[in-house]
C-alpha cells in the first residue's frame, strides 16, 4: 500500500486523474477507512499496471512484470515469507554483486535495509503490481509443500494421528532429532524468529490444533495471527526449538523452560522458552528480550512535564520507597530499569532481586528468585541488606513479609524501588496497610507512586484527523460514563490553558488507517500513560490517620494530580494515540 499523500502526488504529476476527481476519491476512501490506492483499484478509477508504472516512472525505477520471471527457490527464500506477504516485496533475482527485489512502495526504507543486511548485498529495487507480488508469493507454499511431501515420505509421515517417535537406545528420539534437522523445519523456525525480530514482537506463540499449527505474535501488547502451518510440521518445529534451548527432546508430559540467544551485527536477542503439554501436542511460548536495546530516558517513556518533575525530585532522595503500579504487561519493569539507569553511577551500589531478570545492566548486582530452593523475594531482600547497598530494586512486593522488609530497608537509609499490582496510585497506600504495614510507616517511607498503562502509538505514516460527532460523544459518555467536556477542560488545564475553554466538538482527534509501515494495524510502538502521586505533608497526615483510598484520591486531585485517563486523553489530543486505545487500556 502506498500512502495517500504519495498516491495523490503520483495521480496529479502523471495526469492520471483530475484534481477534483482525486479529492472526491480521497473523501470516499476516508469514509470507508481505506487507503486511497486500494479504493482507486476497487472503484476501477485506474488499473494496477497504469498506477504502478507511474510509481516506477516517478522514482526512476524499472517496472517488472513478475509473471514473465522464473524465480529460483533459493532466491525467493532470501526474504522470509511473512515479510514478503506483509510488506509486498519479492526477491526474484540474485547475482554476485546484488539482489533484485520487486515491491510496491520504494519508500519502505526499513524493509530494504533489512534485506540488504540479511544478504550482505546491495538491493536493486524494481516496481511490480500488488497482484503480481501476491501471485509470486504463492511459490512459498508450493515449495514448502513439495519439501514436506519429501519429509513425510522419508519419515513415514509424522503428523496428524501419528505415534510419537520411539526412543532409541541412548534415550533420545532419533526420528525427532532427524526431523528437527530437515531443511523446511529449520527454514520455518528461522523465518519465525527473524520475522518476530523484524516486527518487534515481544512473544511468539506456537499452538498445535487438531489439523493445523497456529503461529501468533504479540506485537505492541496485542496478539496477532501471522501463520497457519500444516499440523505435520508441529513435531519438527517443537523439536528444533528444544534443541536450540537445550531441552529434553523425549519429554512430552511435563512443562520445560529454557533459553537461547541470537546475536548478529545488528541485534542481540535472548529468547526465553516455555513449553507445556496441551491436548493436541505441545504449546511453545517464546519471550523476546532485546539485550542490545538502548535504555530509554523518562521523557521517552511518556511522562508529561508535571509528572516528570515529581519523579525527578523523588528519585534524587537518598532513601525511601519509589513504587510503580499497574497490571501485568503495563511496562512497570521498564520504568524501574530506566530509573536504575539514571541512578547507576560508580558512587552507588545497586542490587536487585527479580523474577525473572529481563535485562542485564552493567555495574548492577542482579539476583533471580528461585522458589524451588526457597530463594524468595523476602529471603533475597534480607540477603541484599547485608551486601551494603545504597539502592535496592525488588521486582514485586507480593506478600506481607516482603513489604515489611522493604519498608524497614527504606527507613534505614536505603532507596527501595519496587512494583505492586494496584489499579491506580491512591489505592497503593491502603494496599500497603492491608499487607500489615503500620499507616505511620507507610506515610514516612513512601516517596512517590507511579501508576501506569501502555497504549499503542498511532502510526505516523497513515495518521488521519477527525472531530467527534454528536453520536460518538453520546456513545462515549453512555458506555464509559465520561463527561467529555469536563475531561477536556482538565486536559486543557494540564496543557497550561487555565481557562479550560476548548469544547469537545472543536478538538481534533486522530486515528490510523493502517498501512505497510504498521502492518495494516494503524499503530506502531507503545508509550506509557501515567498518574504520579508524591507524598506531601498533607498526604502523610491523611495516610497516618488511616484515610480511605477515595480520600487520598481527592487530596491528590486537590494537589493537581493528572489521572491515567486524563493523561491518555492528553496524548490522544496530541495525536500520539487514539481515544479507543486509551479507553481499551484504562477499562477497570
Amino acid at each position: 500500500m502506498l500512502s495517500d499523500k504519495k498516491t495523490k502526488e503520483i495521480l496529479e504529476q502523471n495526469n492520471l486523474l483530475e484534481a477534483s476527481e482525486v479529492a472526491k476519491y480521497l473523501s470516499e476512501a476516508e469514509k470507508k477507512n481505506l487507503q486511497l490506492d486500494d479504493y482507486l483499484l476497487q472503484a476501477g478509477a485506474v488499473t494496477e499496471d497504469i498506477l504502478y508504472n507511474a510509481v516506477a516512472t516517478m522514482h526512476n525505477l524499472p517496472f517488472t512484470n513478475l509473471k514473465d520471471v522464473s524465480i529460483d527457490k533459493d532466491v525467493l527464500f532470501l526474504i522470509p515469507e511473512p515479510i514478503a506477504t506483509t510488506y509486498h516485496i519479492i526477491a526474484f533475482a540474485k547475482t554476485d554483486n546484488d539482489i533484485h527485489v520487486a515491491m510496491i512502495d520504494p519508500d519502505d526504507v526499513q524493509t530494504i535495509e533489512f534485506i540488504r543486511r540479511k544478504v550482505s548485498l546491495p538491493v536493486k529495487v524494481h516496481i511490480a503490481t500488488p497482484s503480481a507480488i501476491a501471485d509470486a508469493a504463492k511459490a512459498y507454499h508450493q515449495s514448502l509443500e513439495t519439501e514436506l511431501a519429501s519429509i513425510n515420505k522419508k519419515t513415514g509421515g509424522i503428523g496428524v494421528g501419528a505415534e510419537l517417535p520411539q526412543k532409541s537406545e541412548n534415550g533420545k528420539p532419533k526420528d525427532l532429532e532427524n526431523l528437527a534437522q530437515n531443511v523446511p523445519v529449520i527454514r520455518v523456525v528461522d523465518t519465525l524468529l527473524e520475522y518476530a525480530i523484524f516486527e518487534g514482537a515481544s512473544d511468539i506463540h506456537i499452538e498445535p490444533g487438531e489439523t493445523n499449527l497456529l503461529i501468533r505474535f504479540r506485537i505492541d501488547g496485542i496478539l496477532r495471527q501471522v501463520m497457519n502451518l500444516p499440523r505435520s510440521l508441529a513435531d519438527g518445529i517443537v523439536a528444533r526449538i528444544k534443541i536450540l534451548s537445550n531441552l529434553k527432546l523425549d519429554e512430552h508430559r511435563l512443562p520445560q523452560d529454557g533459553r537461547f540467544k541470537i546475536e548478529t551485527r545488528d541485534y542481540k536477542i535472548s529468547f526465553r522458552v516455555s513449553i507445556i503439554p496441551v491436548f493436541d501436542g505441545e504449546k511453545v511460548v517464546m519471550r523476546l528480550l532485546d539485550e542490545g536495546k538502548k535504555m530509554l530516558d523518562l521523557p521517552a517513556l511518556g511522562f508529561n512535564s508535571q509528572a516528570l518533575e515529581l519523579v525527578k525530585q523523588n528519585i534524587a532522595k537518598p532513601h525511601g520507597m519509589i513504587l510503580v503500579t499497574g497490571p501485568t504487561g503495563s511496562g512497570k519493569t521498564t520504568t524501574l530499569y530506566t530509573i536504575m539507569h539514571i541512578l547507576n553511577t560508580p558512587k552507588v551500589n545497586i542490587s536487585t532481586i527479580e523474577d525473572p531478570i529481563e535485562y542485564r545492566m552493567p555495574r548492577i548486582n542482579q539476583s533471580q528468585v528461585n522458589p524451588k530452593i526457597e530463594f524468595t523475594f523476602a529471603r533475597g531482600l534480607r540477603a541484599l541488606l547485608r551486601q551494603d547497598p545504597n539502592i535496592i530494586m525488588v521486582g514485586e512486593i507480593r506478600d506481607s513479609e516482603t513489604a515489611n522488609i522493604a519498608v524497614n530497608a527504606a527507613m534505614t537509609g536505603h532507596l527501595v524501588l519496587s512494583t505492586l499490582h494496584t489499579n491506580d496510585a491512591p489505592t497503593t497506600l491502603p494496599r500497603l496497610v492491608d499487607m500489615g504495614i503500620e499507616p505511620f510507616l507507610v506515610s514516612t517511607t513512601v516517596n512517590v507512586i507511579m501508576a501506569q498503562r501502555l497504549v499503542r502509538k498511532l502510526c505516523k505514516h497513515c495518521l488521519t484527523s477527525y472531530n467527534l460527532s454528536p453520536e460518538e460523544q453520546k456513545r462515549l459518555e453512555k458506555d464509559h460514563g465520561l463527561d467529555l467536556n469536563a475531561l477536556m477542560a482538565l486536559v486543557s488545564k494540564a496543557e497550561g490553558d487555565t481557562t479550560g475553554s476548548e469544547h469537545i466538538e472543536s478538538i481534533l482527534f486522530f486515528k490510523g488507517k493502517g498501512c505497510n509501515k504498521c502492518g495494516g494495524q494503524g499503530y506502531k510502538g507503545r508509550i506509557g500513560i501515567y498518574e504520579v502521586m508524591a507524598m506531601t505533608d498533607s498526604m502523610k497526615r491523611l495516610v497516618s490517620s488511616g484515610a480511605t483510598a477515595q480520600a487520598i484520591h481527592d487530596e491528590a486531585r486537590t494537589q493537581g494530580m493528572i489521572t491515567i485517563l486524563e493523561d491518555g486523553f492528553l496524548k490522544a489530543k496530541q495525536g500520539i494515540t487514539s481515544i479507543e486505545e486509551v479507553l481499551r487500556v484504562t477499562k477497570e
